[in-house]
């Protein structure tokens, strides 16, 4: 007879999984939406672990919405076509060609390649942008920018839909318009968190290339409120790239989402992570009246 001798390491995933129990009763049935992007979408071994990731959510009952950009492809198809690109305050002037290629690369490329891994992790996905079933009706959001949208209108009996079906969606931030064919870039975290809003979502996880928000000191701040959130963007504590996602998720707040993430996309099981474990990850932003205290390092 072979003798099994118990590996500690075993004996730690086991421990882990017991500790786990809470917080996999707290989301069964909650919806969370997470915008996916940054470095690890051009990484084939990062993408398969997110895909993992949010198969396993799926599977311990929570209803997952992946939204994701896709701005390094779209450089990429653009510079093959000798369009050029111009920026104004950070953002992409958007022409009628530049928008018919960003729908092609995010709607085309991008959104399959994530359902593929979603599929192949086991998952059920289906892959939507914004203008199916006018999921996501948007206006001009500046006259300079051309084609980016602002969306004013989420119509998300769709995903309801899906989740029913114990479908992953998988949305593309590309926008239908009030015009016959108008057709709208949506900055990713934006569409996130106005779908979020829509749904009124347990969570938005904004996966970033950074650890989170961080005070004067360099640390990052693992809890705010909206009136933190103001005031050290204020006092120019919250400055540059992050001033967007912390717009987006005081304005998710607003819209009934219950609490948001900015958390490093870029660590292992990131999601999980901030879900399912005691202490969370990231900089979680909330009103102080609806989400209980949890200890968060």
């Amino acid at each position: 007879m072979k003798k099994q001798t118990m590996n500690r390491d075993w004996i730690a995933t086991a421990r882990t999984l017991n500790e786990a129990l809470p917080y996999l009763q707290r989301y069964t049935g909650a919806i969370v939406v997470v915008k996916f992007g940054g470095n690890a979408m051009g990484d084939t071994d990062a993408m398969a672990e997110f895909a993992r990731d949010i198969v396993l959510m799926r599977q311990v009952g929570v209803n997952p919405v992946v939204v994701h950009g896709g701005g390094p492809m779209i450089n990429d198809m653009l510079a093959k076509l000798n369009i050029q690109s111009e920026f104004k305050r950070g953002k992409r002037v958007t022409d009628q060609a530049t928008v018919e290629v960003v729908e092609m690369v995010l709607t085309g490329l991008v959104n399959k390649r994530i359902v593929q891994a979603i599929m192949d992790e086991g998952g059920r996905a289906v892959g939507l942008s914004g203008k199916d079933d006018d999921l996501i009706v948007c206006e001009a959001d500046d006259p300079e920018l051309g084609f980016v949208g602002r969306p004013v209108e989420c119509n998300v009996q769709v995903l309801h839909d899906l989740f029913a079906a114990g479908i992953i969606p998988v949305v593309a931030p590309v926008a239908t318009g009030m015009d016959y064919l108008e057709t709208f870039n949506v900055n990713g975290d934006t569409a996130a968190g106005a779908l979020a809003g829509a749904l009124k979502a347990d969570r938005l996880l904004l996966l970033t290339d950074v650890s989170g928000v961080k005070n004067k000191d360099g640390e990052v701040v693992t809890q705010m409120t909206p009136e933190d959130v103001r005031a050290m963007t204020e006092d120019g504590t919250i400055a540059g790239g992050m001033i967007p996602k912390t717009e987006t998720a005081l304005k998710a707040v607003e819209d009934g989402v219950r609490a948001v993430v900015i958390l490093d996309g870029r660590v292992p099981n990131a999601c999980l992570l901030e879900l399912f474990t005691e202490h969370g990850a990231g900089s979680l932003i909330r009103r102080a009246d609806l989400e209980p205290a949890r200890p968060r390092t």
